[in-house]
């Protein structure tokens, strides 16, 4: 059986049945869960970031500002959403997949969840292809715990982070964007600048001017040429929380690379920590 796509377009997803698949709104920031409420893809069931796809402490020092949730908090969770090992599962946010979305599907590959999909341009594509809307909260049978043990794709700590971002083996990607990388901007953490040694490949890079993924043919190419023949087990990927990092996990999948490690924790974490930093200052 050939590998499920971890990207469906929304063409693809109008012809699906509904039955057949469990449709999941991964919404984030701002009123997300009020505007589920207001209007989502008719049949979706919502995800929330920060109280199921997170375990969110008061001091994003021990973590980051989205550390993962522990493997019984997760099980629990897609117990409520009545998801199986045997579901088809379809995400999509309002971020062309950038957001929650991303760190959804990374979590439940991670579980080893073989069936699920991020939506293509998100939201807004499924609207423009027909896709019906609705108010109405669907109602749904929750399921027996979902088996997790462990997390199935890699993950590095801060210690191993350290070691790295020195390491001509290694490499380092820090997928904000530009200004955030450079210590111009930062508008979600106490210090604006990035990891000594990181290199920056922004996530929006993933994507073409319509917001929708670039073809797996032109992100292979990129990414090797990124990767430098590094293997995954060298490669380290963060963000600002380990959220849109997943979205270039996703596009790496996409592309047929093999899924590096992701340091959940990510800047958030890392100018907690008395780490070196490089910032507008030191640049």
């Amino acid at each position: 059986m050939s590998k499920l796509s971890p990207i469906i377009n929304a063409e693809e997803l109008v012809k699906l049945n509904s039955s057949e698949i469990i449709l999941i709104d991964a919404r984030a920031g701002i009123n997300a869960e009020e505007n589920f409420k207001a209007e989502h893809l008719k049949g979706a069931r919502y995800v929330d970031l920060n109280k199921d796809l997170a375990t969110v402490d008061c001091n994003p020092k021990n973590g980051g500002r989205h550390p993962l949730p522990s493997f019984s908090k997760f099980s629990e969770v897609l117990s409520k959403l009545g998801i199986s090992p045997s579901s088809h599962v379809v995400i999509y946010d309002d971020k062309n997949g950038s957001n929650a979305a991303a760190r959804f599907w990374w979590m439940l590959k991670a579980a080893k969840h073989e069936k699920v999909q991020v939506l293509n341009g998100g939201l807004q594509e499924a609207v423009k292809a027909g896709f019906l809307v609705s108010s109405e909260i669907e109602s749904f049978e929750k399921i027996g715990n979902y088996p997790i043990s462990e997390w199935n794709l890699k993950t590095a700590a801060i210690e191993e982070v350290e070691k790295a971002r020195n390491n001509s083996e290694n490499i380092v990607i820090d997928v904000r964007d530009k200004n955030r990388f450079d210590g111009l901007t930062e508008p979600l953490d106490l210090i604006a600048g990035h990891i000594p040694g990181a290199v920056n490949v922004p996530f929006s890079e993933n994507l073409d001017e319509n917001g929708l993924f670039k073809s797996p043919e032109v992100l292979s190419k990129k990414y090797h040429e990124v990767l430098n023949n590094k293997t995954s087990e060298n490669v380290i990927v963060h963000c600002g929380s380990g959220v849109t990092a997943c979205h270039t996990l996703l596009a790496l999948d996409y592309a047929g690379i093999e899924i590096p490690k992701l340091y959940v924790g990510s800047w958030s974490e890392w100018s907690r920590n008395d780490r070196e930093m490089a910032t507008k200052e030191t640049k």
